[in-house]
């Protein structure tokens, strides 16, 4: 045995939905006391389980520096742990000895877990190790998610940031509200990728298709950044879709970059959409069309369609700067509301 190392072969198992930081520290001391640790995932993908490829993920940005731990998976198809009767544990116990193929030296589990527990009965030939663990809980942080932010890990929080999409027509306040909105959430924004794009060649009339391209292509790897780094939600002025909006409007949009913004759109998702309406003060901020600021009402309107279109619901928001922020602050704090 290695030096240092008070066991050859461990095992802690668990149903990490979600993992919080109880399962990562006990996850973490254990492998330092194991020339090798299994870690066994439970999972049942019944749509209330995270997606068991999700977990195997969790467990391998914790684990993946250390060399010394293997994941195993497990079908569970049970709904509860109240469910998980002694029926169940001979079968699975027998399916985790086979495929570590050694014997186990030691089970770990956190003190949610007693002697009288399965993992305790199921392994009569292996010590039992108990971390405490602070009363964190996957069920408790279920209930709540957004209220026990703190107990996930940082590649954890990720799978749970909610997405909030603000859409409009030209001058409606779209961009300052997304700033103000992350300011007050203390988290990310997607700033508006086309602004600068548009004015390569000095006026939005003069786009080539490779622009279009490269705004469709950068807003969505923008996104996909800035969550694994935000706070609870990400704020999002404009996606693909008002892209798809301007290459009609300005007659520039090739049929294949049309079809990249609408296969775009098929795989986006956002927990809310705010469309801001024109009924703020137009502003001449560069090269704003003439056209749309004389049809205001019309393109706002032709935009929530072509999000309809593809199965978008959008919330109008209207009146004064002041207002529209109050109003989208009640909107997004719905979305970290427990579910009852």
């Amino acid at each position: 045995m290695k030096a240092g190392m008070k066991y050859h072969i461990g095992m802690y198992g668990g149903s990490f939905n979600p993992m919080h930081n109880g399962h990562m520290e006990c996850i973490l001391r254990a492998a330092s006391m194991c020339e090798q640790l299994y870690v066994v995932i439970s999972c049942r993908n019944d749509g209330i389980d995270v997606d068991a490829r999700v977990k195997y993920r969790w467990v391998y940005t914790l684990t993946s520096h250390i060399g010394n731990v293997k994941i195993l998976l497990l079908e569970d198809k049970l709904k509860t742990k109240a469910e998980y009767t002694s029926e169940y544990w001979e079968a699975d116990c027998k399916k985790v000895r086979e495929a570590i193929g050694q014997p186990i030296d030691v089970v770990f589990c956190g003190s949610d877990y007693d002697n009288s527990s399965f993992w305790n009965i199921c392994y009569p030939e292996s010590e039992l190790y108990i971390f405490e663990r602070d009363g964190l809980s996957s069920t408790e942080i279920r209930k709540d998610i957004y209220g026990h932010w703190d107990w996930l890990p940082m590649f954890v929080r990720p799978h749970y940031v909610k997405k909030v999409l603000i859409i409009g027509s030209e001058s409606c306040g779209k961009s300052v509200l997304t700033i103000n909105l992350a300011h007050h959430y203390h988290t990310n924004y997607l700033e508006e990728v086309g602004r600068d794009l548009s004015e390569l060649s000095g006026t939005d009339e003069m786009m080539i298709p490779q622009d279009f391209t490269r705004i469709l292509l950068e807003h969505k790897a923008k996104e996909m950044r800035l969550i694994e780094h935000s706070n609870k939600v990400l704020i999002e002025d404009t996606d693909c879709l008002i892209t798809r909006f301007f290459m009609e409007f300005l007659e520039s949009g090739s049929e294949e970059n049309i079809g990249l913004a609408e296969s775009i759109a098929r795989i986006n998702h956002y927990d809310l959409i705010l469309h801001a309406e024109p009924d703020v003060a137009w502003v001449q901020d560069g090269d704003r069309s003439k056209e749309i600021e004389q049809n205001r009402q019309k393109y706002s309107d032709r935009i929530e369609q072509l999000y309809e279109r593809f199965g978008f619901r959008c919330v109008r928001i209207g009146g004064g700067y002041a207002e529209r922020y109050e109003r989208a602050i009640e909107l997004i704090d719905r979305l970290f509301t427990p579910q009852s």
